[in-house]
């Protein structure tokens, strides 16, 4: 997956070295989730094209959700969101609230990673 395909709120310059590998094994659940997302993102959302109502689109909302608050309450507010989205809504700029401790950074590719200790 490229990152012209996610928001760049979605994306940064952090990467996993060998020392950091065992501190992110927490992270897996939701680096897997996000590994199905892309999936999707890659394949499916450009069959659909453009419909969304909202912006970002659901799928990118639900890479941000899964990034900032983790596999669970990441895909319950994607749930959310989806509720949301029906025929009479009125749509617009919906972004994920970031949580208030995000700790870890971003790979190019979107992947959650523990920080660097620099």
């Amino acid at each position: 997956m490229s990152a012209s395909t996610l928001p760049m709120s979605a994306t940064g310059d952090g990467g996993i070295a060998a020392s950091t590998v065992v501190h992110g094994l927490p992270l897996l659940p939701r680096n897997i989730v996000l590994a199905a997302l892309h999936g999707y993102r890659a394949t499916v959302s450009h069959i659909y094209g453009d419909v969304c109502k909202y912006y970002p689109s659901c799928s990118a909302y639900a890479v941000g959700a899964v990034q900032q608050h983790g596999a669970i309450k990441g895909a319950a507010l994607t749930a959310a969101r989806l509720a949301r989205c029906h025929p009479w809504a009125q749509g617009g700029i919906d972004d994920v609230k970031p949580h208030a401790h995000f700790r870890h950074d971003l790979t190019p590719h979107g992947f959650v990673v523990p920080p660097r200790k620099d």
